[in-house]
């Protein structure tokens, strides 16, 4: 299984234990090019409705030109930014997002300002990553850790929380929702597992690049993902290389 598909059933689960269910009206905030989106749109099925939003024009773009299956309603996409969400649209059953919280100046008053669209007793959903206690090993991965290093200082730059999932409890209930749960689960690599990190380390490459974090040189991405997969195979320990957090709570009534 690789890492991005360990991710998504990750989030399908939080989504389906913290009660997003068929006919809901769901909100997904900083949406990209939708990937949550559509999960979302599987889950509450043809009699509820998803609408994504996003800043970024051309992730909506995207977004827009996917193909929705005919079981499921179609998703709407509107550009808007977090703290700006109309008024118009309503309100909704469940508000959720995946690595949006770590980006905001405010935590608080994004969630504040989001629980507005949230109808009285509806779920507010969120996916984090959180570098606290990761990377992690008892052997000697010194490639898996440098790469490790280059997106964690890359999101550092970029004014990211990177212990956003110890602070999602504070958070929510300093926004005045009632937390339900909040858990973790870390992504471990063995040897013999597929791993994307090479991969993330490119679509990210010229955002480590313009913060200064690495050189094209020291990175040498042509051959990252194999010499990646040549240090695990080469050993009997396991990477563990990230932590996910997911938090649900609830707006009073």
């Amino acid at each position: 299984m690789s890492v991005s598909n360990i991710k998504a059933d990750f989030t399908e689960r939080l989504f389906i234990e913290a009660g997003l269910c068929k006919g809901m009206r769901v909100l997904d905030v900083g949406c990209g090019t939708g990937d949550v989106t559509f999960l979302l749109a599987a889950l509450v099925g043809n009699t509820g409705a998803v609408v994504g939003a996003d800043r970024d024009a051309n992730a909506l773009a995207i977004a827009r030109q996917r193909i929705n299956p005919e079981d499921q309603a179609a998703p709407d996409f509107i550009e808007s930014d977090l703290l700006d969400i109309s008024e118009s649209l309503g309100e909704f059953d469940a508000i959720v997002g995946r690595r949006v919280l770590m980006y905001q100046a405010d935590t608080v008053a994004t969630v504040r300002a989001l629980t507005q669209r949230l109808r009285p007793g509806g779920l507010f959903v969120f996916q984090e990553h959180d570098t606290t206690m990761v990377p992690a090993s008892r052997g000697a991965f010194p490639l898996h850790t440098q790469a490790q290093g280059w997106i964690k200082r890359m999101i550092e730059h970029e004014g990211a929380d990177l212990h956003i999932g110890f602070n999602l409890y504070r958070i929510f209930t300093q926004a005045g929702l009632s937390v339900e749960n909040v858990r973790a689960e870390c992504l471990v690599q063995t040897p013999d597992s597929p791993s994307s990190l090479g991969y993330i380390v490119r679509a990210c490459l010229p955002r480590i690049l313009a913060h200064g974090v690495a050189t094209a040189g020291e990175i040498e991405i042509e051959t990252l993902q194999q010499r990646l997969d040549e240090e695990r195979t080469h050993t009997q320990n396991i990477f563990i290389g990230d932590m996910i957090f997911g938090a649900w709570a609830r707006k009073p009534k």
